[in-house]
Formats: structure tokens, sequence, C-alpha cells
């Protein structure tokens, strides 16, 4: 994360540049006997991109109060250079695993697992896997399918030309289901290369489960339609947006992981948008969302601003990161839609290049050419949505149109309406609204001193990113309840205010079944103690 040079032994192994991608260097020649070396050297960020916008100042939202870069000249966390909820701390270092990696002969270089539900009664799993060979050598590979530690079915096949393909038949399925609808049966899936010999050359395991899990768009009496169905069956999403769960995401542990999702399953979530500012979650948290049943409607990492498409390299490198997060995720009974990035179709493309707008034709190159076939080569049994929100029937720039496609409402606290509002929508899936409270008096207590508690204060203002923020509270608060005596009353009567600015819109939005189809507000989660939408 982000700009780094790796060196091993004091030479020059390769150079990253992209935050989201595996980066994998042959360092054979580099090693020795004995003792060996890695050093990473970090160039900052923030001169980088000094130098970049100098050149070529891309457009973008909010660059200022709350944000130091819009950062699409780097391919880097988008709400590490700050965000109207959080603080501008841009990191650089290491925030996944580094592994050496030795091997001879070959190893497994791709596994694509699909099912066939046809078939009443039963499912038939397809696995397409590749090897990578360093030597011609006979090799085969054994596929298992089990189910609480008893297998189901395994196959064996024989690679040409370094691949092959398997066909596992389960008879009498356990369906997986979105939190709700039923449980979360995983199976587990085994993939073991083995060479001339019958040695293990490598092995790839996975937890699986079975279901089609599709987004249904058909026209209808009221435009098309914008629902997903599991197992043939439509369901209301009802969940929340997901942000970065921490300012520095390699401190979030799977206990953190568990304490969020955990709560959005305990309030009966069934879905979470993985928002295209923040990061693709480590393998713990989709591993927890297909055990909870929380489907994840994930975005790319493209957010709010415009991106270099034009230039050759940028893409390249863009197409070696949708690849690695494609394969990576690819076999979670969670992962329900990908979808190309957020809300850059609002307001940030027009017909061409100015200080404001990116062009169509460039928008189109990423987000309506290169990701979309990446997803359909590398995961065909999935949807792609090119932004959020998107408008597929008619005038694309009418991004919330209520007869088609997803939106985000945020009339109520960007443009000031009354709740009531809320009653006057019949957008068909609303992707992103929300409204914000102040923390609990705990959490204030954390960073402030007791001079400071007043809402006014210089300390309470700064934890508050949303430049509009804690004067639309109160403004609202007012309208709905009197003056609360004291500080903490203050802020306890902010979050019963928020919880009735989301009911306003939930309740409304559920009676409007099956016009609309799904609620996502934003946002479930905070990652510093901060004024926010956060629930």
């Amino acid at each position: 994360d982000t700009l780094a040079t790796v060196r091993l032994n004091g030479r020059v192994a390769g150079k990253a540049d992209n935050m989201f991608r595996t980066w994998e260097f042959d360092a054979k020649s580099l090693l020795r006997v004995g003792e060996n070396t890695i050093e990473i050297t970090f160039e900052a960020p923030a001169p980088y991109l000094r130098a970049k916008d100098a050149q070529r100042r891309l457009p973008a939202w909010s660059v200022g109060d709350h944000r130091t870069f819009d950062g699409g000249w780097l391919r880097k966390e988008p709400a590490s250079f700050g965000w109207d909820w959080g603080p501008k701390l841009t990191s650089s270092g290491i925030w996944r695993d580094i592994s050496l990696v030795a091997y001879s002969t070959a190893r497994l270089e791709d596994v694509l697992v699909q099912q066939d539900h046809e078939t009443a009664g039963r499912v038939d799993v397809t696995v397409r896997l590749t090897a990578e060979e360093t030597m011609r050598a006979t090799l085969a590979a054994t596929v298992r399918l089990a189910f609480y530690g008893e297998s189901v079915a395994e196959a064996t096949v024989t690679l040409v030309g370094g691949s092959g393909e398997a066909v596992l038949r389960v008879e009498h399925p356990h369906l997986w289901w979105p939190h709700g609808m039923g449980p979360q049966p995983l199976y587990d899936l085994t993939v073991t290369l083995c060479g001339p010999s019958g040695e293990t050359l490598d092995v790839d395991a996975k937890r699986i489960g079975l279901r089609t899990l599709r987004l249904d768009r058909h026209p209808d009496a009221w435009g098309e339609s914008f629902q997903f169905v599991a197992n043939g069956i439509p369901f209301f999403a009802k969940g929340a947006n997901w942000i970065p769960a921490d300012s520095f995401v390699s401190r979030t542990t799977r206990a953190d992981y568990g304490r969020l999702l955990g709560d959005a399953a305990a309030a009966n979530m069934n879905m979470l948008r993985v928002w295209g500012g923040g990061t693709y979650e480590s393998d713990a948290f989709y591993a927890l969302c297909d055990e909870l049943g929380l489907c994840v409607w994930q975005d790319f990492m493209f957010s709010c601003g415009a991106y270099p498409t034009f230039d050759e390299a940028f893409m390249a490198n863009v197409r070696a990161e949708v690849e690695d997060n494609v394969r990576r995720l690819r076999h979670h009974a969670s992962l329900a839609l990908w979808c190309g990035n957020n809300e850059l179709e609002q307001g940030l493309v027009d017909d061409a290049w100015t200080d404001r707008t990116m062009s169509w034709e460039d928008y189109s190159r990423l987000f309506d050419a290169l990701i979309p076939e990446v997803v359909a080569r590398l995961d065909p049994q999935r949807d792609y949505w090119p932004s959020s929100p998107h408008t597929p029937v008619g005038d694309r720039r009418d991004f919330n149109n209520p007869d088609s496609g997803d939106a985000h409402l945020w009339n109520v606290w960007h443009g000031k309406m009354p709740f009531e509002w809320y009653r006057t929508c019949t957008h068909r899936f609303n992707s992103e609204f929300g409204f914000q409270s102040f923390p609990e008096p705990k959490t204030v207590a954390t960073y402030t001193e007791p001079q400071d508690r007043n809402i006014t204060s210089y300390i309470m203002e700064h934890h508050q990113r949303s430049g509009i923020g804690n004067t639309t509270i109160m403004t609202y608060l007012l309208e709905w309840f009197r003056l609360p005596i004291g500080f903490e009353n203050t802020l306890w009567l902010s979050q019963i205010l928020q919880g009735m600015a989301i009911k306003y819109a939930v309740e409304h939005w559920r009676r409007g079944m099956p016009r609309g189809m799904g609620t996502l507000y934003w946002q479930l989660n905070d990652c510093w103690p901060v004024a926010s939408w956060s629930s």
C-alpha cells in the first residue's frame, strides 16, 4: 500500500503501484543459501499525486475540506485521502500477507466453480482448473466435495495442456439461502493437483454454497424490475452500505468483522453493499457473510471521481486488479453482484472532458467494456451493474429514474426535505440514503475533555466531516422534539431522530413491494469516532 520497491538481498525484485493487486515477483535468481533479506521501500502517495495532478487534474467531487486528493491517478483506497465521515490519514505500508512460494513441476493457477440447478433435486458442480507448469509432465487433479466432513462427490481428471474439468453430481443438495429465507449450509471443495507419480503438488480448498443468486430485470407494470432472486425466489434486499471498519485497514481482525456482521444479521439484514471508496475486503469478511447469509453487493474500487482510462498503463493495471479480485471472491455463496463504481454516473460523466466531468467514451472503456468483459469471462454466473446509481432504460443521465435501476436518494439530508418526502419515492431499489446522528456519550468521551462537550465546540465540529452536519441534525431535531436538557440527552435524542428518519423511508419502501425490492441505507459502520450516517 501503494507505491513500493521490493528488494531481495539488495537487488530489485519488483515494483508495486496498486494496493488492490496481488503482486508476484520471480525471486529464484535473487535468493541465496542461508539468510536472506527482504527490504520494501515506500514512496509517499502525496508527492506522486501532486506531480500527476500538475500534469493533468482529473475531475472529482469534494476535494478540499475533507479530502486531500481525489486519487484518480493512483490505485489506492479512496477513503484514505479522507471522506465526509472519516479523517485524512493517508496510509502506506504492508497491509496483507507476504509469502515465499516454492514449487516444482506445476502449481494450481486457476479454479473456477460453476453450478447447474436445472434438474430438480440435484446440483451439478463443474470445476474448471488450470495449472501453471514448469516442465512437461503428466498431471492429474482430484476434486472432492464434502459436507460436514462426509464425502458427497469426487472425481479425478487428467490435465491436457495444463487444463481440466471435473463435474460433481450432488443428489439431494442442501441449498444455501440469504439470511431469513433458510439455512446457510456450506460444502468443502478440495482440488488436489498430482504429479506423474501421484505425488501432491498443490492443493486449493474453498467453501461453497449451492444456490442460484441473480439480479432479475424484466419489464413490468412500473417499468423494469430490479430484484434479487435466490433459488428462484425473489426477495426484498434489506441492509446497509459497508465502509472500511478502521482508518488503518490492516488492524481489522476477524473478531471485528464478526461483531459488525453478526450485528447486521441480528438486525435481520440480508445484504450489505461493499462501497467503492474503500477496499476489496479480506477473505474473512466474505467467509463470515457466507456463514451468516449476508448477500454482498460488491463495488469495484472506483468512487466519486474521474479516472485516466485514456492511459493504457493505467488500464492494464486495472485489468490485473479486476482479474485478481474476481478470481479471489467469485466462489463465495454470499456474492450477489459486481458493480463498476460508486456515483460516477451521478453528474461526473458527460459528452466531453471538462473540469467537472470525464467523457462517456472514456468512461465506457472501463465500466462498459473492460470490467464487464473480465466478469463475463471469469465469473459468468454472476451479474454486473456498471454504476450505482444507474438507470438502464432511457436517458442514462437520469440516474435516479424511479422506473428502473437503482437510486441514491439524498433529498432529505443534503436537500433538507422533510422525512415525509420519502413517502413520495417509488424507486425500484434504493442503494443509498441516510441521516446522521451523534455518537453515544461513551464514544464522545473518548475524544473530548469535559469543556469540549458542547455541540458547537471545536472538537465536536472537528469530529463532523459533513460541512452541513451538526446544524442539519439540530434543525431536524428541533422540528420533531423539544430542546433536550443537557449534552448527553442531545446525543441520545439525535440517535432517536436518525432512527425515525430511516424508519420513515424503510417502512414506506417495504410497503411498496414488489415495485421496490431493496433498501440499503448509508451506512452500517464507522472507521473512527465521528458524527456520521452510521448506525
